[in-house]
């Protein structure tokens, strides 16, 4: 560990705070996906009534420090209104606040109805990952004390793909600077009208939202300009798991986009990003703890070599 930050070793978001916990360079944060969705892009992450408990428990060994309990597909699908939403994801925030209640606990939803039943149960954090679609939401997480994600989507709905989406650069610049400016005032407007609703600025997350309402290529200069995300001011929120930026980069399919994530993802961490949603808990908290020790931001465990 040093005194400072390294030369040439890029500026880390700001810290995260939620219920009273902060997370600072030391602790990059996992957010542990845990879907109660039949029809997930990735299969193995489908979690049923019988299973859902057993993969909350796996997340929690292999140290998450918060779970992302989602309801509905992000992508096209069969169907889901609001009741069934809440029917899919409350039993599970209420149970993990029962057994685990030192762990935190976030709702991936854009719906505020659905928000205000989770923030009862004992939700920390709302994942609003379409982009103030219903703008109460954020108004739900200023009045009941919570985090939110402030997301871009370019302007699309809940639950659409993208298609031959566009965003205009000024003349002369580089090509995909278009959509890096328009994710910045996007987020940059989103963060300030949650924190003048009253939502802890540490709790304001910002997330350029890789894959939603973007091409490969947008989202692959998103990632390698993360430095200028941090630069908002907000701990930036990262998620990358297994996503079609890889799959198409590599050419493989969701079960085979491991590596790819995990290159990402260091990626991610050293250029500053602080929150991770991911599949892969166990792998991707040990890729998290050997880039901030890289950055001299977190001690070895051990460092018995050459001392003996």
């Amino acid at each position: 560990m040093t005194s400072g930050p390294l030369p040439g070793v890029p500026v880390g978001a700001a810290p995260l705070r939620l219920r009273g916990r902060t997370f600072g360079d030391d602790h990059p944060v996992v957010m542990a996906v845990v879907n109660r969705t039949p029809d997930s892009f990735y299969a193995a992450a489908r979690y049923g009534d019988a299973t859902v408990d057993a993969a909350v428990e796996r997340a929690v060994a292999e140290g998450a420090d918060v779970l992302d309990v989602g309801g509905v597909r992000a992508g096209r699908g069969p169907a889901v209104d609001e009741a069934e939403e809440i029917a899919r994801v409350l039993p599970v925030v209420e149970r993990v606040r029962a057994r685990h209640p030192d762990l935190l606990v976030s709702v991936d939803t854009w719906r505020s109805g659905v928000a205000r039943v989770v923030a009862d149960a004992g939700a920390d954090l709302l994942n609003d990952t379409w982009a103030g679609h219903d703008p109460a939401l954020v108004e739900v997480a200023a009045e009941r004390g919570l985090g939110v994600v402030c997301s871009h989507t370019g302007g699309a709905v809940p639950r659409s793909d993208p298609f031959r989406v566009a965003y205009p650069a000024p003349d002369g610049a580089d090509p995909l600077d278009g959509v890096l400016a328009d994710v910045v005032s996007t987020l940059t407007a989103a963060a300030a009208r949650a924190v003048a609703l009253g939502v802890d600025p540490a709790s304001v997350l910002v997330d350029a939202t890789l894959d939603f309402g973007k091409t490969t290529w947008h989202s692959l200069h998103l990632l390698r300009n993360t430095p200028r995300i941090v630069q908002i001011g907000h701990p930036v929120l990262m998620a990358i798991s297994r996503k079609d930026l890889v799959g198409e980069t590599l050419g493989l399919p969701p079960e085979e986009r491991l590596e790819g994530t995990l290159a990402a993802t260091a990626v991610a961490a050293w250029l500053g990003a602080r929150v991770f949603r991911v599949h892969d808990v166990a792998a991707t908290r040990r890729t998290l703890d050997m880039v901030a020790a890289l950055r001299a931001e977190r001690a070895p465990l051990r460092t018995l070599r050459g001392m003996l």
